[in-house]
């Protein structure tokens, strides 16, 4: 889960695990594989760190082979 800013200022939060594309319009937009949108105060590039962040606290960027390390033992 990430932690995000409504424009209104309210925060929420959301399943990471659901998020197919953040496009910025020039507010952010966040599409889920659901096809509900949100707008937030973060940047793409902050939404981007928090993705990875919380993909790496719950292990799935742990196979080498996902992360493109192909090579990896």
């Amino acid at each position: 889960m990430i932690n995000l800013t409504r424009l209104n200022g309210s925060e929420f939060t959301l399943n990471a695990l659901y998020i197919e594309k953040v496009e910025s319009f020039p507010d952010t937009t966040i599409t889920l594989t659901t096809g509900s949108k949100y707008v937030t105060l973060d940047t793409r590039e902050e939404v981007a760190y928090k993705i990875a962040q919380f993909y790496k606290e719950i292990h799935i960027l742990s196979n080498p082979h996902i992360r493109g390390e192909e090579h990896a033992e």
